[in-house]
């Protein structure tokens, strides 16, 4: 029987609006869904000190994240927070079959997704060929205005948030990295970018870079690809492609994540799964029944019968 406040990201309230007009078409009763829209501190601090305000669900960085957490005082807190998510190519796998999923996995949205494909992880002997197959398949995608229905890839979010993603990109370079495909702007759209051999220290493996940017590396074994995905701060969703069931049951227990996707890339999402992660990639999990239950305050009733 609790009411909801909606406060939206500033730099995408439109959707949430036509959610609200769309609930206020039905029987629900006015006031049981409110939308609240402004700059994201003030909004915040008032949910935080507000004494009717008994839950907060917040989706964004880890910095904001653990600065309400901290200051949530006994308030119930679900955070999703960010993700680097890593996918593992392991030998066997028939390659073309799989590009069209890598390539949405990294770049649907602009890359803007938190379970957005960030670093592929591929064994030794296949990485020419993979290689080869992405950049074709990267090359073939339509850019240009976001609402033909065409177009595969269009602006980034901001071009204050294009600027740093290619700053990232010019870092990484510098480090060592090489670009395969993309790593340009062109008519104001940041070209879907593939880096081979991408340092761990640099910001596109390290960081979330929330971009059309993708970073391949090789590996000797599947136990090195487990422990370059694990070698991060983020822990939200990691996929294997692989034919063996006893390396996948191996992944699903090792990857420090959580929730791990055989056989397709960490993009996966569904509405009905736990969706949520661990380290800084937050806590509790979303998905309807999950979300229903952090939401819910158990109470325990024992009847003696007399």
């Amino acid at each position: 029987g609790n009411t909801i406040v909606l406060k939206p990201a500033t730099q995408t309230a439109l959707s949430a609006h036509f959610l609200a007009k769309l609930l206020a078409q039905t029987n629900l009763p006015a006031g049981a869904f409110n939308l609240v829209t402004g700059q994201g501190k003030l909004v915040g601090d008032m949910f935080l000190a507000h004494p009717y305000v008994k839950m907060i669900t917040f989706t964004g960085s880890p910095a904001v994240g653990i600065s309400l957490r901290n200051r949530a005082g006994l308030k119930k807190v679900t955070l999703e927070l960010g993700s680097n998510a890593g996918v593992i190519i392991d030998e066997g796998v028939q390659l073309d079959r799989i590009m069209d999923r890598i390539v949405m996995g990294a770049f649907s949205n602009q890359g803007q997704v938190c379970i957005s494909l960030q670093r592929i992880y591929v064994m030794e002997s296949m990485i020419h060929e993979f290689l080869s197959l992405l950049k074709v398949k990267i090359e073939q995608l339509i850019m240009g205005d976001p609402l033909d229905s065409k177009t595969d890839l269009a602006t980034m979010i901001s071009r204050a948030e294009q600027q740093r993603a290619y700053q990232w990109i010019e870092e990484a370079v510098a480090e060592g990295a090489q670009i395969i495909t993309g790593g340009r702007i062109e008519n104001h759209i940041l070209l879907p970018t593939v880096l081979y051999n991408a340092q761990p220290q640099s910001r596109v493996s390290c960081e979330e870079i929330f971009a059309p940017v993708v970073t391949v590396n090789t590996v000797s074994s599947i136990e090195d690809a487990i422990v370059a995905i694990n070698d991060s701060h983020y822990g939200l969703q990691a996929g294997i492609f692989t034919p063996s069931i006893e390396i996948a049951f191996q992944a699903t227990k090792s990857l420090q994540v959580g929730g791990v996707i055989i056989n397709d890339v960490p993009t996966y999402r569904v509405d009905h799964m736990p969706y949520g992660g661990v380290k800084e990639s937050g806590t509790g999990r979303e998905g309807i029944k999950y979300a229903i239950e952090e939401m819910t305050e158990m109470k325990l009733v024992i009847w003696n019968n007399q």
